[in-house]
């Protein structure tokens, strides 16, 4: 049933070309799309039959905008930048936003060739892209045996392994002639151009003159160069004569699920196929412009694209630029191309859908399941999970899924003040993320898992008591083998889970991944407080500055021997002060700890010191224990700027007596 503020919009669009916005209860963005005729094509998502998917889609809408253009153009333009921008989970994604690899060969003596994806270097050629990413580095590493080129970012001080192997010419040690730099520089570039035939015969000449100087290690080595290079030269299956560079595009649609199929060849030869097969809500040829252009975005434009009938060449040619030529082939063996583009869309499409429709039906049981068991709708659910070293690098992960999906975009990290207990740490971050939440009006998620039984789900309750927010809450509990077992209702009702459902995965799924971005925060943490050093402490050096200081000053020994007037030249006089300041305090420090005290008095300082430690400790505990109340929130959770990095919010009266996060300094 359309809703009453639906149909006053419906009636309120335009016979003209733009873009239309559909949006969630929550006001989040769904899906993005372009029309010729605003009117006709946002009305047909709530009339006529659609397949289940579209059907999925228009369940969810409660709210849609529209913006009007002057031509179908720039329709075209402005749904690429506004899926770039709000990322709907409906619309089709290139490649989750990331280009494919390219591989570069540098215009600098001495020339390197490596894999990347940054096409920023001038000086540089790039040659690609490679949709397939193991294709880019099995390359890189042909290259790096057959020719004897840098294989180290850093230079060194002398010459290593490569060296002695002769697949280096030691640049890190000798100046390499720029002449001969350039002919080996020429050599590569012929090669990534698919011209290897020369260079097959080179490595046969060598490999035979090595076996008549029975040098047979360095022969058998030449001929697993040329092994690789025979086995690149035989994937080029298709070589035109003009070596113009083109990418060539088919596409499939069936069942509600579009396969677009890619040949990206350069200078003639194949280089690479690609493919993608995605659920489509719209329709399939504007889907498929739509995914070109999100394509082009990310990779180098070539010379000329070929495109099957009823494309939209002028829109693309348009939107591309007038150094490329968009086509559609009607005869030879362009046409040839393009109906092998085509074919093998169909044919991937009929091997992979099943696999596809399987798992988006899996994805649809296990988010019925939820909803079931719980009485509601659920969408969005979140997860936490700590981690810390006994109770060193306190941290918390939070991840976020929509309908069952990953939504890497609300991930958060956050820092947690001195660790007390595992359901302390919980109560501390419930408290900080839906505080904020609150303070802010955004809305709170379907659901809410805690790791745990009846006295985390509590501990949960009591937050959303505290805060009087509406949130359900459940619990994952584990058997003895510390494996999920079943759902935990805010009762105390416990729901047994089948390992053979959808849903037991799905929830599996979720708890790996929210543990595996807690423990990998941790580890990032743990390892920078292992590499600390004091100048990370003093404000005004950086990474820089820490790097001139010790290539001055040699040893941590040497800079705190120096004098001021040595710090002021590497460092501003305010900065050297500082630093200066920092290193008398560290020698006070040191002095006073040890002094000229006997060691029997420095022990009983220490075990009384220890014990006065552990009193207070149980002094803070029974305060604890006394208080019913949560942790007052830090304002910054993961997602906070800058900005507000000193400011606090107002920690509730019964909390008083307790240190808020905001209060232990902590930073998200």
């Amino acid at each position: 049933m359309i809703t009453e503020h639906l149909q006053h919009k419906l009636s309120l669009l335009p016979d003209k070309p733009g873009c239309y916005i559909m949006k969630d209860e929550a006001g989040s963005i769904l899906y993005v799309g372009k029309a010729k005729v605003l009117k006709n094509r946002v009305r047909s998502y709530f009339h006529g039959a659609h397949d289940l998917k579209t059907t999925r889609l228009v369940s969810h809408i409660r709210d849609f905008e529209f913006i009007v253009t002057d031509s179908e153009k720039e329709a075209l333009l402005l749904e690429i930048n506004l899926i770039k921008l709000h990322r709907p989970p409906y619309n089709i994604m290139f490649m989750d936003d990331k280009s494919y690899p390219y591989i570069e060969v540098t215009g600098t003596n001495p020339v390197a060739v490596r894999r990347t994806r940054r096409l920023t270097n001038r000086t540089s050629q790039y040659f690609g892209p490679y949709p397939n990413s193991s294709s880019a580095m099995e390359i890189v590493r042909l290259i790096n045996r057959i020719f004897p080129i840098r294989k180290c970012r850093t230079l060194q001080k002398q010459v290593c392994l490569y060296y002695h192997m002769h697949q280096c010419l030691g640049p890190c040690v000798k100046k390499i002639p720029d002449e001969e730099d350039a002919a080996v520089r020429r050599q590569i570039i012929r090669f990534l151009k698919g011209d290897a035939a020369d260079i097959l015969q080179d490595l046969q000449r060598q490999r035979d003159a090595f076996s008549m100087d029975l040098q047979f290690e360095r022969a058998a080595q030449v001929q697993t160069q040329i092994e690789s290079l025979q086995h690149v030269m035989e994937k080029q299956t298709i070589d035109f004569a003009d070596r113009t560079d083109r990418d060539v595009f088919g596409w499939y649609e069936d069942k509600g699920y579009l396969s677009i199929y890619g040949l990206i060849l350069r200078e003639g030869k194949l280089l690479e196929r690609t493919l993608s097969v995605s659920p489509v809500y719209g329709d399939s040829q504007e889907e498929f412009e739509s995914f070109i252009l999100q394509y082009y975005q990310h990779n180098i434009v070539p010379r000329e694209i070929l495109v099957p009938q009823h494309t939209d060449v002028q829109g693309l040619q348009e939107t591309l630029g007038a150094k490329t030529h968009v086509r559609i082939p009607l005869r030879g063996d362009k046409k040839k191309l393009a109906d092998m583009a085509a074919e093998n869309a169909r044919t991937a499409h009929e091997q992979k859908f099943q696999l596809a429709y399987k798992k988006d039906k899996e994805l649809a049981e296990a988010n019925s399941g939820l909803s079931r068991v719980f009485g509601k709708p659920v969408h969005t659910v979140e997860l936490f999970d700590n981690s810390h070293l006994q109770g060193s690098e306190n941290v918390s992960g939070l991840v976020v899924f929509r309908d069952g999906t990953p939504d890497k975009s609300q991930y958060r990290h956050y820092k947690l003040d001195t660790y007390r207990s595992d359901l302390d740490s919980m109560k501390e971050v419930l408290y900080r993320r839906y505080f904020r939440l609150q303070q802010q009006e955004k809305a709170m998620p379907d659901l809410l898992l805690v790791d745990g039984g009846l006295l985390q789900v509590q501990a949960a309750v009591q937050i959303r008591q505290e805060l009087g927010i509406n949130l359900t809450i459940g619990g994952l509990v584990k058997d003895d083998r510390h494996s999920t077992r079943g759902l935990l209702l805010e009762d105390g009702t416990e729901v047994p889970l089948d390992r053979k459902e959808p849903l037991f995965f799905l929830l599996t799924r979720m708890q790996d991944e929210v543990h595996r971005f807690a423990i990998s925060y941790h580890r990032s943490r743990r390892t920078k407080a292992m590499t600390r050093s004091v100048l990370d402490k003093v404000p005004g050096i950086g990474p820089a500055r820490k790097q001139e200081l010790q290539k001055r000053f040699k040893s941590m020994k040497r800079m705190k021997a120096a004098s001021l007037e040595e710090l002021e030249e590497v460092l501003p006089r305010d900065v050297a002060r500082r630093l200066m300041e920092k290193f008398a305090g560290m020698a006070e420090g040191e002095a006073g700890s040890s002094g000229n005290r006997p060691a029997d008095v420095r022990v009983e300082d220490a075990a009384g010191d220890m014990e006065a430690e552990l009193a207070a400790l149980a002094d803070e505990l029974a305060l604890l224990d006394a208080q019913d109340a949560p942790y007052a929130a830090s304002d910054g959770d993961g997602e906070a700027d800058a900005d507000d990095a000193d400011a606090s919010q107002a920690v509730p009266a019964k909390d008083a007596g307790r240190k808020s996060p905001a209060d232990a300094g902590m930073v998200e």
